[in-house]
């Protein structure tokens, strides 16, 4: 079962097929290619035949300094992005052919080709860097990644059915400087993904020691963020650093609310408390947090993220990393309960230019699940968060409470906060008669997938494997390896092993023929006479 706790424990797509697939050499399922400001050659010789790129014949496309520059195709059925949301393209631009000081890039731009002249105007787009002088393979992923939407009227592209022509253009465009770029391999993949297991801790706090929070991993932020005297949402507490607000007894952490008048930063306010920022920011895995709520009227506790490049006043990661201010850094709220205790919510808010007016707002939504104020506050329960590249799921404990696909700002590494607020839009009306209450958590745990061992982990970074995607033959490449055979394993995107063969390494380099395989993703593993393993994913055209 080795096999398929690999392929489990590290992210692959369950299914590939090329709806079109233009090689430039006879087998293509494109019609034609148009040019729009700039001159294409859709048979010429492949001038750079090296790297992951060894085909003979290439689109040459030259911008000698028109305005717009594009080369593009249409195709018979529109896309359903929602299900085949993938591009990729193999593209060289040679240093020696761009002129001027030019952004090297390339862009994929989706249009509607029914709108004639204004089909420009509700297109989407994706720009990608490129490096000059040589081969690389770049994917334009409509449904995870950072798309630009011509007009803010226009959908997110994984809810649009009215898109046909594909538009590529190399360094931009509004601009007099001339570029020569070779374009091969050009295919739009139908991807679906397993979701990945993330089942290693990889970042915890069991809360084990009696007294102060561990301050390695833990961070009081006191700060006022709103006009340097207030909290949002008009909270009415000062959150303090005091042992008395935030402390671990008996194996918990307790957050507590208490009221009290205190002054602080020129404020006085009647309430005190405790947020904390975790000093471990991640990307993708899996959060859990197993927490009792606190019950009385007027308490506002949470269990969040957010985005660690947000700009927030007094927050442990603005100084190194804030670049911008709430929502666009994002926000993902595991667990708040709406202000009558009867349900607990997932939320997210963002702000992401291109969506349409409905979906721009702050909050996507206040989809919850229902309960009862004495069950979460006398009973354990787990709140928690499954983060993909493709989705966002929030849990109590084994029930979905809510989800989203994944985009800006949601691909970026966040943190975690733990807080208890007064009042405020989900706290309500503050109970007369309130003294203190508590906000407690067991636990603290975020899991990631399984890594390979240290060895395997080395030697990926020193064996590269080209083409990818394959036709007929794939290259493994070594560096500095001293292994001279190596036993080579082919597996499907089930587990099933399909190749098993010893193989020699030849000026550290050994050659796999692929042609008897289907088109599909497969995972090759290598295992060195030194012991060393290697795995790699690669994709049969």
């Amino acid at each position: 079962m080795r096999q398929l706790y690999f392929l489990a424990s590290i992210l692959f797509t369950l299914s590939l097929q090329a709806q079109f697939q233009e090689n430039f050499e006879g087998n293509t399922t494109v019609n034609s290619w148009q040019s729009d400001d700039c001159v294409i050659d859709t048979s010429f010789q492949n001038p750079y035949q090296q790297g992951i790129n060894t085909s003979n014949t290439v689109l040459e496309y030259k911008d000698v300094g028109g305005g717009y520059a594009n080369t593009m195709f249409d195709v018979a059925t529109n896309f359903n992005l929602n299900n085949q949301n993938t591009f990729s393209l193999k593209i060289y631009v040679p240093s020696t052919g761009v002129t001027g000081s030019q952004n090297n890039q390339v862009s994929l731009k989706l249009q509607n080709n029914t709108l004639g002249n204004n089909m420009w105007t509700t297109q989407t787009e994706i720009v990608h860097s490129i490096n000059l002088d040589q081969w690389q393979q770049v994917t334009f992923n409509f449904k995870s990644g950072d798309f630009i939407n011509a007009s803010s009227e226009s959908k997110r592209p994984v809810q649009r059915e009215d898109l046909n022509r594909v538009v590529v253009q190399v360094n931009g465009e509004d601009n007099s400087d001339s570029v020569v770029a070779y374009i091969d391999d050009v295919t739009y993949f139908n991807i679906e993904y397993i979701e990945p297991v993330y089942d290693t801790i990889v970042w915890s706090d069991e809360f084990d020691d009696d007294g102060a929070i561990d301050g390695t991993k833990w961070f009081h932020q006191t700060q006022f963020i709103i006009d340097g005297n207030s909290w949002a949402n008009n909270e009415e507490q000062v959150y303090t650093d005091r042992l008395s607000n935030s402390y671990i007894s008996g194996g918990t952490l307790k957050i507590k609310a208490k009221k009290e008048q205190f002054t602080d930063q020129g404020t006085t306010k009647e309430y005190t408390s405790a947020r904390l920022n975790s000093k471990y920011s991640f990307r993708y895995g899996r959060v859990v947090i197993r927490a009792k709520l606190p019950s009385v009227a007027g308490t506002w506790p949470a269990i969040w993220m957010l985005g660690r490049n947000i700009t927030e006043t007094g927050g442990f990661w603005a100084e190194d990393y804030g670049t911008v201010a709430w929502p666009y850094c994002g926000e993902t709220d595991i667990m708040e309960p709406n202000v009558e205790k009867t349900e607990i919510l997932g939320t997210w808010h963002w702000y992401l230019y291109g969506l349409t007016p409905e979906e721009s707002g702050h909050i996507y939504n206040t989809q919850g699940i229902e309960t009862t104020n004495a069950d979460t506050s006398d009973n354990w329960h787990d709140y928690s968060l499954v983060w993909t590249p493709e989705s966002m799921k929030i849990y109590m404990d084994a029930t979905l409470i809510n989800e989203i696909g994944v985009f800006s700002p949601f691909s970026n590494p966040n943190y975690i906060l733990l807080n208890l607020a007064m009042g405020g839009s989900l706290g309500g009306a503050i109970d007369p008669n309130f003294n203190n209450d508590i906000m407690e958590i067991d636990y603290v745990r975020v899991y990631q997938q399984s890594t390979l061992s240290s060895n395997s982990a080395l030697n990926i970074q020193t064996t590269r494997i080209y083409p990818n995607p394959v036709g007929d033959l794939l290259n493994i490449q070594f560096k500095n390896s001293q292994s001279q055979q190596a036993v080579l394993n082919v597996y499907d995107i089930s587990g099933r092993m399909i190749a098993d063969k010893k193989v020699r390494i030849v000026n550290q380099k050994i050659e796999y023929n692929t042609a008897a395989l289907n088109s599909g993703i497969y995972v090759l593993t290598l295992t060195l006479d030194s012991g060393d393993q290697t795995n790699h994913k690669f994709i049969k055209h």
